[in-house]
């Protein structure tokens, strides 16, 4: 007897379905059924989608900062460096 498989769906089709809850045009139970999906499985959906979209607005919000903290590393190295440019050649002027 075959043991019957799990089903897979793409986020594709779940992010669909958790937009049709959130438009209310119709009960959770009955988008559900139309999917042929357990309503317990659409609300973790919905609530995994509702937790996920906060963090998305506050990555749009971050992207500029990661160039900011990769910079600050650079410039601190700029600056050694000068600085050992500057001594090495004081050192050459005062040791003919």
């Amino acid at each position: 007897m075959k043991a019957k498989s799990r089903r897979q769906f793409t986020s594709e089709f779940k992010v669909k379905v958790v937009l049709e809850v959130l438009r209310q045009d119709k009960t959770l139970n009955q988008i559900a059924s139309e999917h042929d999906l357990h309503p317990q499985l659409v609300q973790t959906w919905k609530q995994a989608f509702m937790t996920a979209v906060p963090q998305l607005f506050d990555q749009q919000k971050g992207a500029e900062k990661p160039i900011a903290d990769e910079t600050g590393p650079l410039y601190e190295q700029i600056g050694r460096l000068q600085m050992e440019l500057t001594w090495l050649k004081k050192k050459l002027v005062t040791n003919p």
